[in-house]
């Protein structure tokens, strides 16, 4: 099956800095948009940074000039850079890519658009 996956999230100080990847795995044909989103407790989920596949970017306020986020599409991947992080930044964050894989599962090659969500990596900025 076709997933996403996270990784990289943590502690870390105010100022510090984190970097968030999220792979896609399965029989992935095209991805378009890839994006971070993150949800702190009690609050709603906001779109942090995303990224389309002609490499425009997009940020929310709050995290430009501070976030970058890249994509390899050789290995299927969206990093986010995070720098002079806040304890407002402390959320969990989300993977998500909209993308085309090929299911095979009727013995036809069969593409089909998918919006995907990784499981989630917890970063946490401590004052």
């Amino acid at each position: 099956q076709v997933q996403l996956v996270e990784s990289g999230g943590g502690l870390a100080q105010a100022g510090g800095s984190l970097t968030l990847s999220c792979a896609a795995s399965g029989n992935i044909y095209a991805i378009n948009d890839m994006a971070w989103y993150r949800q702190a407790p009690g609050k709603q989920r906001e779109l942090v940074a995303l990224v389309t596949r002609s490499k425009s970017t997009n940020y929310a306020d709050s995290a430009k000039g501070r976030f970058t986020i890249t994509r390899d599409n050789a290995k299927k991947a969206v990093n986010l850079e995070m720098t002079s992080l806040q304890p407002a930044d402390s959320a969990i964050y989300y993977c998500k890519m909209n993308l085309t894989w090929l299911n095979s599962a009727w013995g036809t090659l069969d593409y089909r658009n998918a919006e995907l969500w990784g499981q989630g990596t917890s970063v946490t900025v401590s004052s």
